[in-house]
Order: structure tokens, then sequence, then C-alpha cells
């Protein structure tokens, strides 16, 4: 597996994010992005392949009952990204293509669609 610490892929994660462009990310309404080492292993949904997961209600589903509510959590698993990947270049296009995925589901593009446009 390649090695990587959490802060170096924490840092990929922000540069993934800071990628995005600015006319997208001012449209993000109450979403934490977390990076965490493995997915769950009681989620019987989701897989130890598992690269992001993100969990909320995207924008496009969101009316007037949606306030005072947590915010949505995109999570970017460590793990399962280092152990696919076979260079840090590798992880560094990986990473992006999650993030773009999981915030892609806030703004309420599914799975579908997000293969078809290559994030899948």
């Amino acid at each position: 597996m390649l090695e990587m610490t959490r802060e170096e892929f924490e840092e990929l994660v922000a540069e993934a994010l800071d990628r995005i462009p600015p006319e997208l990310t001012r449209l993000m309404d109450n979403v934490a992005v977390f990076v965490e080492d493995e997915p769950a292993t009681d989620d019987p949904d989701h897989g130890p392949d598992l690269l992001g997961l993100y969990e909320g209600t995207p924008l496009t589903d969101r009316g007037e009952w949606y306030a005072g509510v947590l915010p949505d959590r995109i999570t970017i698993y460590r793990g399962p990204t280092l152990r696919m990947c076979e260079s840090r270049e590798d992880v560094v296009a990986e990473t992006e293509i999650t993030v773009v995925h999981e915030v892609a589901h806030h703004f309420g593009i599914d799975d579908e669609r997000l293969h078809a446009l290559g994030y899948g």
C-alpha cells in the first residue's frame, strides 16, 4: 500500500476543494468535509473500498422545512484510496474525483449522471 500521512492526505482533499470553481463553492450550504482513515465496518450498504460518502439533504431536496439542521457531511476515506492507487499522482487524481463526486451529491447529482460525466 502506498504510504501517505493523514496530514498529507488532508492537504490533498483541501487542494481538491480549492479547485472547485468559486461560483459553485459559494452555493454550497451547510456542509462539512471530513477525512477518515477507513469507512465504518458495520455499514451494510458500503464496503471497505468506499472512497467517499455524502450524508445529508441535497440542495435540490431542501424546502421551507430545512432550518436548524446539522450540516451535511462529506467524508473522504484515506485507506481505501491509498490501497487502490499506485503513485502519489494517482492519489491526487483519485482524491479530486472523489471530492467532486461527493460535492456533486450535495448539489443533487446522482451516481448515474456522475458516471456519465467521468466522476464514477
